[in-house]
């Protein structure tokens, strides 16, 4: 993905850049012959800000040298381009995705609220309207539409640098 052919690595709590396909000479019995090959993974940098994917991997999507990604631990919704990390749900939503970010997440404790097997937040990149969508939904029954489950669209343009819409359409997967 984009970043100079980089490994871009996004962890529960942390997302890191590890340095990818670049020469690198070894010697590999101790021997004057020497090898050169870009088959080397090196140091592994951590972006800075304490944000990370958390455990919703469908909430990834990218597009070009952008990346999103959902991370509900911290209820943020994030940007990751060539500038690094940036909190994108601070763009005018930054309580709406807190709180609602915080009920998908609770979902998945036993002690609150059971089954967390159908939990989702799944993120898409419409890349005809240039928008990405997420989509929360803590609803144990992913069909059901109406018995007090979150079933949330909205979607973020980079042309206006905000939220503009919230949709009526839930993805399926």
């Amino acid at each position: 993905w984009g970043q100079g052919g980089d490994l871009i690595t996004l962890c529960e709590d942390r997302v890191l850049k590890i340095l990818a396909n670049k020469d690198a000479l070894f010697n590999a019995d101790g021997s004057s012959n020497v090898t050169a090959t870009n088959k080397v993974l090196g140091t592994a940098t951590p972006y800075s800000g304490e944000y990370g994917i958390s455990t919703n991997p469908e909430s990834f999507a990218s597009e070009a040298y952008r990346a999103y990604f959902a991370d509900a631990v911290r209820g943020t919704i994030m940007r990751l381009s060539m500038d690094g990390l940036t909190p994108i749900s601070d763009h005018g939503m930054k309580d709406w995705f807190k709180d609602n970010l915080k009920i998908v997440k609770d979902w998945g404790d036993p002690n609150l609220l059971g089954d967390a097997s159908n939990q989702k937040i799944i993120g898409s990149y419409d890349d005809k309207k240039d928008e990405y969508n997420i989509t929360l939904d803590s609803d144990p029954d992913f069909n059901t539409l109406y018995n007090g489950g979150v079933h949330t669209t909205v979607t973020f343009r980079e042309d206006v640098k905000g939220w503009v819409s919230f949709k009526s359409f839930i993805p399926e997967n």
